[in-house]
């Protein structure tokens, strides 16, 4: 079963899994392979780690708008979020650990400080949707679960437990639907999870629930077959 936002034990102890995921990909690195390709094109891996660092800070300052009732925005535009990236992959190693270590610390500090009676405070999320705070948990997971992987490290999706690839996926042909993209049914062969899409979809994938998460998520089609033809890029996600 996939996490749901009804459980949100269960999603804190998956964020927390992840972020220890995380950081332990982290800690295999030897300071000079953190200047070394990442799997996001034009990334270096101290700029997913930096991301990483930043969308902590940034899910804190939700946490504190449903904390205080006062708007905190994740950013102050695409602009600040895109330096302070940049700005945080030049930095020592020791000093992109250490804000790391800090950052996740300080997410779970403001969450903790949020109130039971306002996890459901609406806030904005990146995509300028308004969302309960408590998604901010959600948010967290999916980022640090997925990035893992992104640093190129030898993990794959293969590694994030089945029940965050679900929902992760969900999110992802949700989002799909939501726009009208044109028809595609995805079938899982190892997995309890149903096919999603029509039956008459134009598209029709078949692969492990870790290979066909990774495709809709742009992380390459291994594992992934099609019905007919080949594999075709993902629609976009976010």
């Amino acid at each position: 079963m996939p996490l749901r936002p009804s459980d949100p034990t269960a999603t804190v102890q998956a964020a927390s899994l992840g972020t220890e995921f995380f950081r332990r990909r982290l800690d295999a690195l030897p300071d000079g392979a953190l200047a070394g390709e990442s799997l996001l094109p034009g990334w270096t891996r101290a700029h997913v780690v930096a991301h990483v660092c930043y969308n902590a800070l940034a899910l804190g300052r939700l946490a504190q708008w449903a904390s205080t009732g006062v708007e905190t925005p994740m950013y102050a535009s695409a602009e600040v979020r895109n330096t302070e990236i940049r700005d945080g992959a030049l930095l020592a190693p020791g000093a992109l650990r250490r804000l790391f270590a800090d950052s996740a610390a300080r997410l779970d500090t403001c969450w903790g400080d949020v109130p039971e009676s306002r996890w459901e405070h609406p806030v904005r999320n990146g995509q300028g949707a308004m969302v309960p705070a408590s998604e901010t948990r959600w948010m967290r997971t999916r980022e640090v679960w997925i990035h893992a992987v992104d640093l190129n490290t030898g993990a794959s999706f293969r590694d994030i437990p089945a029940p965050v690839l679900e929902r992760i996926l969900g999110d992802i042909t949700g989002a799909w639907q939501a726009r009208g993209e044109p028809g595609i049914r995805l079938t899982p062969t190892d997995s309890a999870s149903a096919s999603s899409g029509a039956a008459d979809a134009g598209v029709q994938l078949r692969g492990s629930l870790a290979a066909l998460t990774a495709w809709a998520a742009g992380r390459g089609s291994l594992g992934v077959s099609a019905a007919a033809g080949d594999v075709p890029a993902p629609p976009r996600w976010l």
